[in-house]
């Protein structure tokens, strides 16, 4: 079913890339919350694991589409430097608060009336979505006026991505972080259980706590001042962030875990829109939403890649030793790339280049000169 979900959802990301491009991305929000409805209404028929796979492929192929929309927003909305650092911390800081409030209102739901009556609630919501998006103003961004295809604009878009030297640092370093990420999301519950020693329930509990720190890295971010706004600080961030996660698995003392769960919360939450508000003032215009696309991919991929290996490490070395295993291997990487990181920040303007234009360093000499 996870592998449904994970196929499905880099289709989405890649459609919903190119459709941005073409559109923009209150259109294709709009769109997926509208085909959203029906498919998670369809989840409450779902008899069989068969069924509930097959559901479950089609909520990720219409799902996704509304999260990379969500995060290409920020361009569309602003082409101040600074406004947009703040824009992706606002979006970021409302996406984390839905992942305070969400779970536990679907726990009271799921005891007070039932499973099914989640779906009906996220049916809902997609519908309030869509009106509020609905009223929402966006700026028009310069389109190239040549279309190769469905195919071939896809392909063009991570061709320029991956061909980028800014864009490919940002989006592999955080895939860094997602492929941890997928590594607790693997063993997390399990660390509750087995070396904590409490009930699974309070997973849900510290899950909210931490989502009150992402709500608070998230207000930060969107506070952060231009001159931090660049890669050395990303690096730095990325990982102070590997570093978070050993607090927070680190020991076996509950309390300890909720304190760090805080701290964690904030650094992630700092580095998201950091780290979204850095490709994007390096994305042309024409190239907004298949970049974003891109870094869903590699958000997917790397949520997915630990389901396959996390299981026998912990089997073979243990659960705590894997996950501290993991939030270290990112530190380091990080560190490693602090060099380099500066190296890339040397070779820009002094000021920050206007959203939607690349860096000059890479434009052909001809434009440059």
């Amino acid at each position: 079913m996870m592998a449904a979900l994970g196929i499905s959802s880099l289709i989405g990301s890649s459609i919903a890339g190119l459709l941005i491009d073409r559109f923009d991305p209150r259109r294709v929000l709009i769109g997926g919350e509208v085909l959203f409805v029906p498919v998670v209404l369809a989840m409450i028929f779902a008899d069989s694991l068969g069924s509930l796979t097959i559901v479950t492929f089609f909520l990720g192929l219409v799902g996704t589409p509304v999260f990379t929309a969500i995060s290409s927003f920020g361009p569309y909305l602003t082409q101040d430097p600074d406004r947009l650092g703040q824009v992706n911390g606002y979006i970021e800081g409302a996406s984390w608060s839905a992942f305070v409030v969400g779970p536990a209102a679907g726990a009271v739901l799921a005891g007070s009336v039932g499973i099914d009556s989640i779906f009906i609630l996220d049916a809902v919501t997609s519908v309030i979505a869509a009106a509020i998006v609905f009223r929402v103003r966006v700026r028009q961004l310069s389109k190239s006026d040549e279309h190769a295809g469905g195919w071939g604009e896809l392909r063009d878009g991570f061709r320029f991505t991956y061909g980028n030297h800014r864009l490919r640092f940002y989006i592999l370093l955080g895939s860094t972080v997602w492929i941890m990420f997928g590594t607790f999301s693997s063993l997390e519950a399990l660390f509750f259980r087995d070396v904590l020693g409490v009930e699974i329930e309070t997973l849900g509990w510290v899950n909210s706590i931490f989502g009150l720190g992402l709500v608070g890295g998230t207000w930060v971010a969107s506070r952060l001042p231009s001159r931090l706004r660049n890669a050395r600080s990303l690096a730095v961030v990325v990982g102070f962030t590997g570093l978070g996660s050993l607090l927070y698995v680190g020991t076996d003392i509950l309390g300890v875990v909720v304190g760090a769960g805080v701290v964690w919360g904030a650094i992630i939450g700092l580095m998201a829109p950091l780290h979204r508000t850095l490709i994007q003032l390096n994305s042309p215009d024409r190239y907004v939403g298949r970049i974003a696309g891109v870094t869903h991919i590699h958000s997917e991929v790397g949520h997915l890649m630990p389901l396959a290996i996390a299981p026998a490490l912990a089997a073979a070395f243990g659960i705590q030793r894997t996950l501290i295993a993991a939030g270290l291997l990112v530190a380091l990487l990080a560190a490693a790339t602090v060099p380099y990181a500066s190296r890339l920040d040397r070779t820009r303007e002094v000021e920050v280049p206007p959203v939607g234009l690349p860096d000059p360093v890479n434009e052909p000499k001809s434009v440059m000169h």
